[in-house]
């Protein structure tokens, strides 16, 4: 049987999915799922119909499901806030609304997956988009103050790229290109772009030459009082300024994104609680969870609950919410009945927006907790590529390397966060990842030297206070594994060889052994 919908054809003999004459490749269980979507057009789909169906009534996870439903969306060029042909009927299921067309070789259809009981189809009810004043960012084109023609294309290429690259973080609403170029070579003030634009931030920046060298510099300003928010210059061998291009602005955006979350917390700050939207509850909670701490955490949790209150479907609340109880498991400050809350927030972040990076990023903390590496590893990267920029993903993604014994990955995989994001306010994650990707790969004294910058930056930060505990008990510093464990009894007073066993997802047998090993020697019972 053949089905066809807007410009897709669905063999379910061939098992083939195809947009116009193109093959799209489709992992076999998203297959699975969209067949039974199309064959059960007429009525919703529920969650034990498709796990039936797609499953044989294996249990999986909401996680899972989700994945696959984004899956099947992205195949057929669908998203989670457009619904235009798979659509999600909250509380109920999932229903195909696509205009399908059945034809067959034959008098009977081939034989498929089994078709569902006809139920009569519900109307979704509208879904609430993100909140209506998150950040309004343009980009100006940049100025070729080199007084050489040649360097005019490398000014707007790198005015576009910061476009583009923008216009992944999801959280943010980017003014198109062709509006934000109409000032190119114009002096205007930043009211005047805001007034036309609708934009709260504009980034401008030049590009200059200096005999053999070149000098990008970049900012952030705040639109509506003038003020700058943040500045900072790139120099480059002219012959190299166009192959770098790509690390500049990865540099640039990256530096950006948490510079306007923090300018939108202040924003927060100063608004009347009885005047706070979801989008400012968010903000503030952004900054509690970035401090790394038991009680901001918990802070966190309840503005994101707040936000939720206020916007069932704010993917960003939901996201950042699932992220911070799985961060609460990880990190010994919640026990592992938390892991539901946090699955049941990411499962809703995906729906709220399958594209947004926060939801894949989430889903990929659950599975590495739940000790599933090959799923955790796939949603970072699939969060990587939604956003190449997201320097907290990258850190994560060594963490499930390492777990997974991958510690020289693990290290590149962390590099590259720091390269992004220099001076992020999650720093302390990113040296405590570093320090247990080379206890891993048994480097005791690098592991030590990272997991102190790592407590230097937060000092109540517990997983490099185990780090440090392993790696001065493995190294045979006996009087700093003491002095670590005495601190990391303080800060995670539940630690035991018995909660490292159960909690921590390490897969070889031969590492698990080796973390445990070393908390023996430092004293650990």
């Amino acid at each position: 049987m053949q089905f066809s919908f807007a410009d897709h054809t669905l063999d379910t003999d061939r098992r083939e999915l195809r947009r116009g004459t193109d093959a799209i490749a489709v992992e076999p269980q998203v297959l699975d799922l969209l067949i039974c979507l199309v064959e059960n057009r007429n009525r919703v789909v529920t969650k034990n119909d498709l796990i039936a169906s797609v499953w044989n009534g294996r249990v999986v996870s909401e996680a899972t499901l989700s994945s696959r439903i984004y899956a099947a969306r992205k195949a057929l060029g669908d998203t989670g806030q457009r619904q235009r042909l798979i659509r999600t009927i909250q509380r109920k299921g999932i229903r195909f609304v696509g205009d399908v067309r059945a034809h067959s070789e034959e008098a009977t259809a081939a034989p498929g997956p089994v078709a569902l009981p006809v139920e009569e189809p519900r109307e979704a009810p509208a879904r609430i988009g993100p909140p209506p004043d998150r950040p309004v960012i343009a980009v100006l084109p940049f100025d070729n103050l080199s007084g050489d023609s040649a360097q005019e294309h490398l000014a707007d290429g790198i005015s576009e790229d910061i476009i583009t690259a923008l216009s992944k973080l999801r959280w943010f609403a980017v003014i198109a290109r062709n509006s934000s170029f109409t000032y190119k070579g114009r002096a205007v003030h930043l009211k005047q772009v805001a007034e036309d634009l609708g934009a709260g931030y504009v980034v401008e920046g030049s590009v200059r030459k200096m005999g053999e060298r070149l000098r990008i510099s970049a900012q952030l300003n705040d639109a509506h009082t003038g003020s700058h928010i943040w500045a900072e210059r790139y120099d480059r061998d002219l012959a190299n300024a166009f192959s770098e291009q790509d690390e500049i602005t990865e540099a640039i955006v990256a530096a950006i994104e948490p510079q306007v979350y923090a300018a939108e917390n202040l924003r927060a700050k100063r608004k009347p609680p009885q005047h706070l939207d979801a989008w400012d509850l968010v903000m503030r909670a952004l900054s509690h969870y970035w401090r790394v701490t038991k009680q901001d955490n918990l802070i966190a949790q309840d503005l994101l609950n707040r936000a939720i209150a206020i916007d069932a479907n704010c993917g960003q609340a939901l996201g950042l919410l699932a992220t911070s109880h799985i961060f609460g498991v990880h990190m010994g400050w919640e026990d592992r009945t938390s892991t539901a809350a946090a699955e049941r927030a990411a499962v809703a972040a995906l729906e709220a927006d399958g594209e947004d990076p926060w939801a894949h990023h989430a889903l990929g903390c659950i599975h590495l907790f739940a000790r599933r590496l090959d799923d955790s590893l796939a949603e970072f990267e699939l969060a990587l590529r939604l956003n190449p920029n997201f320097s907290l993903t990258q850190c994560y993604y060594c963490i499930a390397l390492a777990y997974a014994g991958r510690w020289q990955e693990a290290e590149e995989a962390v590099s590259r966060a720091w390269r992004l994001s220099p001076r992020d306010p999650m720093a302390a994650l990113y040296f405590g990842a570093a320090s247990f990707a080379h206890f891993v790969g048994r480097n005791y004294d690098k592991a030590i030297k990272l997991a102190r910058e790592a407590i230097h930056l937060r000092s109540d930060f517990v997983g490099a206070h185990r780090v440090l505990t392993a790696s001065a008990g493995m190294a045979g510093h006996r009087e700093l594994a003491a002095a670590a464990l005495a601190e990391l009894r303080r800060a995670q007073p539940d630690i035991s060889l018995g909660w490292i066993t159960e909690h921590l997802p390490i897969r070889d047998d031969a590492d698990r052994e080796h973390y445990i090993e070393a908390f023996r020697r430092a004293g650990l019972d």
